[in-house]
Parts: C-alpha cells; structure tokens; sequence
C-alpha cells in the first residue's frame, strides 16, 4: 500500500511503501528520499476504511 509522510527534517512530502503483513501498528526507521536524513515512521492501519496514516519524527 503507498502511502505519504512529511519529512521531519526537511519537511518535504515523501510516498513510501507500507507492508500492511507487519500488523495495524508499525514503527521503523526510513531515510528521506529528498535529505537522506532518517525519520521514524509512525504507521497506523485502519483495515475497514483501508486508509493509512503516517506520522514522521526526527531520529535524535
């Protein structure tokens, strides 16, 4: 499923691919395809609208 971010760093919008087999709620790390800086990703599946919303932070 693509879904879309904005960076924490350098606040552009980034589309990515989520692997809906890892569960409703996942966290990983993603590097910015824009600053190469990396970003921990906040996944949140809702399976009955079939939506997905991601939420970025700085990796301190």
């Amino acid at each position: 499923m693509v879904a879309s971010y904005i960076c924490a760093v350098c606040g552009e919008e980034i589309e990515t691919v989520v692997d809906e087999s890892q569960g409703v709620e996942q966290e990983y790390i993603e590097d910015c395809a824009v600053c190469c800086r990396p970003n921990v990703l906040h996944v949140r599946i809702d399976p009955i609208e079939n939506d997905v919303s991601i939420e970025a932070t700085f990796e301190e």
